[in-house]
């Protein structure tokens, strides 16, 4: 019996690794915080939603609080590359579009955030990753001004336009979360209740972010 099995293990070849995932973001993609559990967050639902569909993965969160493109950019080396995935998720602009209190200035320019989603690409096809790009979701209706006096959703509409040029630039698959959160707003939808303080999604935000972003990560995935 203990040969045979012995016998058995030796000819059974090993399991495949899991294709590993990364998504990389802000706090939004962090997506801890309260009322929001590490397992209700979109990236922990990409996983659970890839693995009932029988796909063999694993999802890495590197989202952090905060992080601009600049930011992002720096750790690239340090933080992703390293993880060795096979497809990375993009997402940022929130926090680069913002203008502070006191401040009349987003935090960096939209051609500084362009150029930024630009080298990060480039660095991770140099290491041939696939990579998605996302937009934000909207912010809520009822988000206070920002320092310029107005709406968030201004100056963010304007740098996520500059992610889907970039998208179309480099023919990479966009998940236009602002633009189905826009859509569902026009349908009647209060949108800050897919959100916990009119920005961060609360468990529900975070499923229509997985809901958009599974379809398009499964097609990746598929054998050509």
């Amino acid at each position: 019996m203990f040969l045979t099995a012995l016998l058995l293990a030796l000819l059974t070849p090993p399991a495949d690794p899991p294709t590993r995932i990364v998504v990389l973001g802000d706090s939004i993609t962090k997506g801890v915080r309260s009322g929001v559990t590490a397992e209700q967050t979109f990236g922990a639902l990409l996983q659970q939603d890839l693995r009932t569909a029988g796909l063999n993965v694993d999802v890495l969160n590197q989202g952090i609080g905060g992080e601009r493109t600049d930011q992002a950019l720096k750790r690239l080396p340090q933080d992703i590359l390293p993880l060795r995935p096979a497809i990375v998720v993009v997402m940022y602009g929130t926090n680069d579009s913002y203008v502070d209190i006191g401040q009349s200035q987003t935090r960096i320019s939209a051609q500084q955030f362009e150029d930024n989603l630009q080298a990060i690409i480039q660095s991770l096809r140099s290491q041939q990753i696939k990579v998605v790009l996302m937009t934000e979701p909207r912010w809520g209706k009822t988000a206070n001004p920002n320092g310029a006096a107005e709406h968030p959703n201004v100056k963010l509409e304007q740098f996520l336009e500059r992610t889907r040029s970039v998208a179309r630039k480099h023919q990479l698959p966009l998940v236009d979360h602002f633009q189905h959160w826009t859509i569902a707003e026009q349908q009647g939808t209060d949108i800050g209740t897919w959100t916990t303080d009119q920005c961060h999604p609360n468990p529900a935000g975070h499923r229509q972010l997985a809901d958009q972003l599974t379809p398009v990560i499964q097609k990746l995935l598929q054998p050509r």
